[in-house]
């Protein structure tokens, strides 16, 4: 079905047809509607390559993650993803995943920007001081930090603070009387996971609490699990027990509910960043660190996306989102 087929039916030009199906605010409202409704009914699509030659433009949004550590095992990051995904296909735009190493003699991301087969790249996991932002800044390409990292120009970045989430999961314990508190984090450098381990050890310092119940570890359920069994077979074991990720923590509610620590008068308090996963087999309300719904986020981020291929100013395109601590049985 082609444009001038729609354009014979109501009565316009073929140009006019065209500009309100892609979109130029130069066709009037009513005529939009019109033009919309009638491709609709005849269940036209557009010559999607061709517009995107027109309208300088690929319709598509590259998301940068590591190799290593992999965060495809991560559930939640993979319901962000998923929510992003979607967001961006109500507005055609395609999500590509591309996977970085660091390591390597020459990343792919850089491949996708020499060749312009992205509008723009969205940065996942990134460092205090990352190589990756700094090189997108250096060749003038559009991204979105999922993390804030230190650059001398302004760049869109949207984050969750990390270390205030860590810190009132802490200080709630340091309230209700705990003095041994434990914090199982992973063993990487990235931003968020770096600003979750200083919010937990600013909050011991400021009460003068020990950090000796810190455990550094790769974020798998076997490693919270094996982690926590140590921990409670210390001469002087730890009362209370957080965890920076939520596979950190299903290992460790396994642990604690096999000793039967995890509910009860002689329980260990645990309290989870993220909860849960929705697949663990632990049924028992857990006190959680809840960033936000995932829908909320894909929202979000989707929405700055699309602004940030708009050119709209890098000062707007910086937010920052609260955790909530959710109190639960366990703590």
């Amino acid at each position: 079905m082609s444009l001038k087929a729609i354009a014979k039916e109501l009565g316009l030009s073929v140009t006019t047809v065209s500009r309100a199906l892609n979109g130029y605010d130069d066709v009037s409202q009513e005529t939009r509607a019109r033009v919309e409704a009638e491709a609709q009914r005849r269940g036209y699509r557009p010559n999607t390559f061709a517009r995107r030659l027109k309208m300088g433009k690929i319709d598509a949004v590259g998301l940068v993650f590591p190799v290593h550590p992999v965060p495809l095992n991560n559930s939640v990051f993979m319901d962000m993803v998923g929510e992003i995904s979607h967001e961006l296909a109500q507005h055609e735009i395609d999500l590509l995943l591309i996977a970085d190493d660091d390591q390597a003699d020459k990343h792919s991301y850089m491949r996708m920007v020499q060749s312009r087969r992205v509008d723009a790249l969205i940065v996942a996991h990134t460092l205090d001081n990352d190589p990756r932002l700094e090189q997108l800044q250096a060749a003038h390409f559009p991204f979105l930090a999922l993390g804030r990292s230190q650059l001398s120009e302004p760049y869109a970045w949207f984050d969750f603070d990390n270390h205030a989430g860590t810190w009132r999961a802490t200080r709630h314990l340091i309230d209700q009387g705990h003095q041994r508190i434990a914090l199982l984090g992973e063993n990487n450098t990235q931003a968020f996971i770096t600003q979750r381990r200083n919010g937990y050890l600013n909050a011991l310092n400021e009460s003068g609490l020990s950090r000796e119940w810190l455990r550094v570890m790769p974020p798998s359920r076997r490693a919270g699990y094996n982690a926590t069994r140590e921990l409670l077979a210390l001469p002087q074991p730890p009362t209370a027990i957080i965890t920076d990720c939520n596979t950190h923590g299903d290992g460790a509610a396994m642990a604690l509910a096999q000793a039967g620590r995890l509910t009860g008068d002689n329980r260990v308090a645990l309290i989870v960043y993220d909860g849960l996963p929705a697949d663990s087999i632990v049924d028992v309300d857990v006190a959680a660190v809840i960033q936000s719904t995932r829908q909320g986020v894909g929202r979000q981020i989707a929405g700055m996306v699309r602004q940030l291929i708009a050119g709209d100013d890098l000062a707007t395109l910086q937010v920052l989102w609260q955790p909530e601590f959710r109190p639960g049985i366990t703590a």
